[in-house]
């Protein structure tokens, strides 16, 4: 269709059409950061409104990081898409870090960026000012195009529905993952039909499933193990999936392993919740079964029995977008990770009277080996509570703080999950693999705005809270009214760069020196002033003994008052 076909036709700004189109196929926010290719997007709004036209809610972002950050967190809640808009290629570049981060974890983001008009005069939306020439690139989806799945740009207004259609689609397929779109000015600019703008997707996801033949095959193997193990990084899917694997893993007595975890995908306290040491269950195994674990254990560090089978479940079993990555599949069942893990139960109950004396033994003898473990991590965690603290015991505290609460903690850097008390499915997330930081604090907020009726905890190292534009944060925090809990476990350094340095040279001279290269934060910066100048409640706790009134007293604050709350916490390099 032509401009042409157009005349007589109902027609809306094509920037406004686009935003109807996102609307019809299930986005509820899209999170921007407008610019001077924003216009006809603004005016689409606003010719929305005035025709009664159902949108997306836009929200304003004081930095393209926070809405990737944002749009992650929302995803995490309610396992729905959604969108950033970014400006030209400066804001697509400071979308690249949550993009990365979005690929690595599967999470599914529309990604849109402006793109400098191409015409000088004569158009629509032809370039008006000097950025229009500074800010144009040869090829501006390469700055996101290795971390998406698929890119594309707005050639012709009519094709909005189709493409946007195709990018939800293409987003929300397994293995999911982000998806980028550029919008040419002039192109948004012209008028767009909307005859079925408001219709179904002409597109839906294509959601992988193992073959059944597979999932019986792993379903013998584990039946037959000896010392099966389960090695879990992402969680369990859902919370179908949850109770799945604590099911599948109490029944059988296999224990589960959550070695550098991003999700919880079983209790913290439960029989079979093993402690994240790789080494001593991988000597005894047989039969591993890996749920989505990019790196499950560490072959430098770690080696597999002669023999042992290695069962992979995950959307992306293989990992195929890492260059290098080794790990051994035997049996590999591509999916969602709590359809297969549903799937492999079933598969499974039918074989477990025939085994049931062996697996009832096996998991007494795994249950009191894991209570031991479990005791020895609490214990020295109650042992950390001095001037200053140490991370473990800050995070035991926050565990009895949020007993009995609906919560989920975001750590980034921040608080470890082993003395952590932790029950359900959405209960913890930890920063992506990919490292890209700056992630806790506006995934916290997407949470929150998504559950809004769930405490939401984001605790971070001081590294990782300048790392994500507090300043940007915290005005996002107070305008949309999102009461977040955010705790800093402040050491002044780079604490994880120390760690990988001492791993690397332990003998080395940079662990003999009083002070490490390139690792001191000092002269820390006020982080209590920086929460106040947004009207925030803030503390900073330099006493273990404090911790946990100062807790009791963030938290009464935040559901009496509804505002966030942050404790600057002083723990030990």
């Amino acid at each position: 269709m032509g401009e042409d076909d157009l005349a007589g036709a109902p027609a809306m700004t094509a920037g406004g059409a686009l935003l109807a189109r996102l609307k019809a196929v299930g986005i509820d926010y899209i999170f921007a950061n407008s610019g001077t290719d924003f216009p006809p997007i603004i005016e689409g709004l606003a010719e929305a409104e005035a025709k009664g036209i159902a949108l997306p809610q836009a929200l304003v972002m004081p930095h393209e990081s926070a809405a990737m950050g944002m749009a992650h967190g929302y995803y995490l809640a309610t396992g729905r898409a959604q969108a950033v808009m970014a400006h030209t290629n400066v804001g697509l570049a400071n979308c690249a870090i949550g993009a990365i981060n979005a690929a690595m974890e599967h999470v599914p983001v529309l990604l849109f960026s402006g793109r400098t008009p191409v015409t000088e005069r004569g158009r629509k939306g032809s370039r008006t000012v000097p950025i229009g020439w500074g800010q144009e690139m040869r090829d501006q989806a390469a700055l996101v195009r290795e971390a998406c799945k698929w890119d594309d740009e707005l050639r012709f207004p009519e094709h909005i529905p189709q493409m946007v259609d195709r990018a939800h689609a293409i987003a929300c397929s397994t293995p999911r993952g982000p998806v980028y779109m550029s919008l040419p000015r002039e192109v948004l600019c012209q008028p767009c039909p909307t005859e079925g703008l408001e219709a179904p997707a002409t597109m839906m996801p294509a959601v992988a499933a193992p073959p059944a033949e597979a999932v019986a095959e792993a379903a013998r193997l584990l039946a037959a193990a000896e010392n099966p193990v389960v090695f879990a990084q992402r969680g369990a899917g859902s919370a179908e999936g949850f109770a799945a694997l604590a099911a599948l893993a109490g029944e059988w007595g296999i224990p589960v392993c959550q070695y550098w975890a991003v999700q919880l995908a079983m209790a913290t306290d439960h029989p079979m919740a093993a402690q994240a040491d790789p080494g001593p269950l991988l000597a005894a195994a047989d039969v591993v079964l890996v749920l989505d674990a990019l790196a499950p254990w560490s072959p430098d560090a770690h080696a597999l029995r002669p023999g042992c089978k290695v069962i992979q479940l995950a959307q992306d079993p293989l990992y195929q977008r890492q260059p290098v990555r080794y790990f051994r599949s035997d049996v590999t069942l591509a999916g969602d990770v709590d359809a297969g893990l549903i799937a492999l139960k079933a598969a499974m109950d039918p074989l477990l009277p025939a085994h049931r004396a062996r697996v009832e033994s096996r998991a007494a003898a795994v249950a009191e080996r894991n209570a031991k473990a479990r005791t020895a991590v609490l214990d020295a965690a109650r042992r950390g509570g001095g001037t200053p603290m140490t991370k473990d015991f800050v995070s035991l505290t926050l565990s009895e703080a949020l007993a009995g609460r609906d919560a989920t903690v975001l750590s980034e850097l921040g608080c470890p999950l082993s003395p952590m008390t932790l029950s359900r499915h959405q209960a913890w997330y930890q920063e992506p693999h990919s490292g890209g930081l700056g992630w806790c604090f506006p995934a916290a907020l997407g949470m929150q705005l998504a559950r809004r009726g769930r405490l939401v905890v984001a605790t971070m190292g001081d590294g990782s809270y300048m790392f994500a534009n507090p300043v940007a944060c915290h005005q996002i925090a107070e305008a949309l009214e999102l009461p977040i809990l955010v705790l800093i476990v402040n050491n002044a350094e780079w604490g994880a760069v120390r760690q990988s340095v001492l791993g690397l040279y332990p003998d080395g001279y940079a662990a003999k020196t009083n002070r490490m290269p390139l690792t001191a934060l000092s002269p820390v910066p006020d982080f209590v002033k920086v929460a106040e100048a947004s009207r925030a409640y803030a503390r900073r706790v330099t006493d273990g003994a404090a911790l946990a009134g100062a807790l009791a007293e963030a938290i009464d604050h935040i559901e009496t008052k509804r505002t966030l709350a942050l404790l600057d916490i002083a723990v030990r390099a």
